[in-house]
């Protein structure tokens, strides 16, 4: 039997969506939206039908014939911890993406345009992997501060789906297998994969500086930026996610732009391009005392991840700690696919909230 899969994978101006029949892509599309119409909404959620609407267009204009799907799968959202793996959207998850009890994210998003198009024809709607996925061990949790605890955020769905296809390429299952999981990206994000949970994260406000982001800095100079009087909330929160890191010192996040001032003789864009390659490898090393037991490899994932230049500064640094293996991309429309599909298949069982 095959089964048909459409994927949704919505972000903060644009609107992925891909449909497979098992594990071949018949399409792939990547819908893109106005910041000016995206600020126009106050919450995140009330930009369901607007986005709705153009994947339904997207669809359509594809000639896609909805009664052929066997299920629809969205990018798990900002849920209270939930384990690894695939839920099923059923209305008191729909009742939590609406409500205001979640941190307002694009992810939220998948679940719900995932349960309305898969509600009228009778399928079933999942997320898969999302976002809040904890699974940390209890001394991963515990902080200096009694009343805060800390919560498991990282690339979980890219992270999980790259240790599968190593252990797929080894001969075993993810379980078998212990992994450090570094996704780069526009944030960066270290996990320890300890046969099958991820068991401890190094999140991207808590470790190395990316193309857009602060990463960890030391909370004293922040609490001085914070009463300063010279910046708002917001202005923090702008300097620590989206215009921090590259961005902040060389006026770009694009890589490959930093590449070139490099190539070109800039040596102030070389000292923290290394700077970033080394934060990078630190965390790595900061991480690998976590596991019982050895670790089988160090995966570098992500786009940044297909820099040669990066990669070997983190590789010459970290590859004594285990095995260094390059998985470049992002893949996430193809990894929210192949969970649905070991559901549908009953590999895995979904669970419900």
């Amino acid at each position: 039997m095959t089964y048909k899969i459409l994927s949704v994978n919505p972000g903060s101006t644009s609107t992925k969506i891909a449909l497979y029949e098992d594990e071949r892509e018949l399409f792939f599309a990547n819908i893109t939206h106005s910041t000016k119409v995206i600020a126009g909404y106050e919450k995140i959620r009330e930009q369901l039908d607007f986005r709705l609407n153009g994947v339904r267009n997207k669809l359509e204009e594809k000639s896609v014939d909805y009664h052929k799907l066997s299920a629809v799968v969205g990018r798990g959202g900002m849920l209270p911890p939930v384990r690894g793996g695939g839920y099923r959207v059923n209305e008191a998850m729909r009742n939590l993406f609406m409500g205001d009890q979640l941190v307002d994210h694009a992810s939220n998003l998948g679940g719900l345009i995932a349960y309305d198009i898969a509600r009228p024809l009778g399928i079933p709607a999942y997320i898969y992997d999302a976002v809040s996925s904890d699974e940390l061990s209890d001394w991963a949790r515990i902080t200096g501060i009694p009343e805060i605890n800390r919560q498991s955020f990282c690339h979980v769905l890219n992270s999980k789906a790259m240790g599968r296809k190593y252990a797929k390429k080894r001969g075993g299952k993810y379980e078998d297998y212990n992994l450090l999981i570094a996704h780069l990206g526009g944030g960066i994000s270290i996990s320890a994969h300890q046969k099958g949970k991820i068991v401890d994260v190094v999140s991207d406000d808590g470790g190395p500086f990316s193309p857009e982001r602060s990463g960890s800095v030391p909370l004293g100079y922040i609490i001085n930026l914070c009463y300063s009087g010279l910046y708002s909330k917001k202005e923090i929160m702008k300097k620590i996610r989206g215009g921090g890191g590259l961005k902040a010192h060389l006026g770009t996040s694009d890589c490959q732009e930093v590449e070139e001032m490099i190539a070109l003789g800039d040596s102030y864009a070389e000292l923290i391009y290394q700077a970033m390659g080394y934060q990078i490898a630190k965390g790595i090393g900061n991480i690998c005392t976590v596991f019982d037991g050895s670790i089988d490899a160090i995966i570098l994932t992500g786009g940044i991840a297909y820099s040669s230049m990066i990669t070997s500064m983190i590789r010459q640094r970290v590859e004594f700690i285990a095995p260094v293996v390059i998985m470049p991309g992002e893949n996430e429309m193809e990894s929210l696919t192949l969970g649905a599909l070991r559901i549908l298949r009953g590999e895995e069982k979904a669970r419900e909230l």
